[in-house]
């Protein structure tokens, strides 16, 4: 008889148009769907592959004929040694013309690193790469990178005829290298009208932002017609 019960009981709850269920069933699915946006997203950063080639000859006059040849001279630092090469300039296209930050796997005449840029040098007229500091990574050590900022969502500032201005387009991000994002993403769905997301408003996962916690990273601006019906308004 009691088997009997359990078999009942059981058989209802699995009915589909039992309320317990059918509200507890609706409830998880509202609680996941709410965790997909309360979850930070992180995306791990790109790479980008570099081939170089050790340099024997250090002389002011082996640099002159590699940039000749369209070479960049390099130094790799944060090993247990600097490692000087080139590479060809063409390589550096996809690391530097683009606002993506990106980690670099380094091939050296077959010594593989995986490292960061950390300086570029270029000439002051033709803007031709003259140099480039790379980095050693450690995975026990944190670094230092800059970050484009993403900015997703829809401002409601926006939408009542304000103006959204990106007053920062990279911040100086201090990571371990399996932590460094791809983007400090920054939500805009509750920015209003002349407010503004300054860095210590920022969620971060995992990571630390440099700057200064006061600096307006984002901003909606009141248009100046916007102003003056402002203004009309109240007076």
């Amino acid at each position: 008889m009691k088997n009997d019960f359990s078999c009942t009981l059981l058989s209802n709850l699995a009915k589909p148009e039992n309320k317990l269920v059918k509200n507890f069933s609706q409830k998880k699915r509202n609680a996941n769907f709410a965790l997909r946006f309360l979850k930070p997203q992180r995306k791990t950063m790109k790479s980008v592959e570099i081939l170089g080639y050790k340099r024997a000859n250090l002389k002011k006059s082996e640099v002159k004929q590699l940039r000749e040849q369209a070479n960049v001279p390099c130094v790799l630092y944060g090993g247990n040694e600097h490692v000087q090469f080139y590479a060809p300039m063409i390589f550096f296209r996809e690391l530097i013309y683009t606002p993506d930050a990106y980690i670099v796997n380094l091939n050296v005449e077959g010594e593989e690193y995986k490292a960061v840029l950390q300086e570029v040098q270029f000439h002051p007229v033709s803007e031709i790469i003259l140099h480039a500091d790379f980095l050693v990574l450690d995975e026990t050590k944190p670094v230092r990178m800059d970050i484009p900022v993403k900015i997703v969502g829809t401002s409601p500032g926006v939408q009542i005829g304000g103006k959204l201005v990106s007053k920062v387009r990279k911040l100086k991000v201090r990571a371990l290298p399996k932590d460094l994002p791809e983007n400090v993403i920054i939500d805009v769905s509750n920015l209003e009208l002349g407010k503004s997301v300054k860095v210590k408003d920022i969620a971060k996962a995992g990571y630390e932002i440099l700057n200064s916690p006061n600096i307006p990273v984002v901003s909606v601006e009141i248009p100046r017609a916007l102003k003056g019906k402002q203004t009309g308004a109240t007076e």
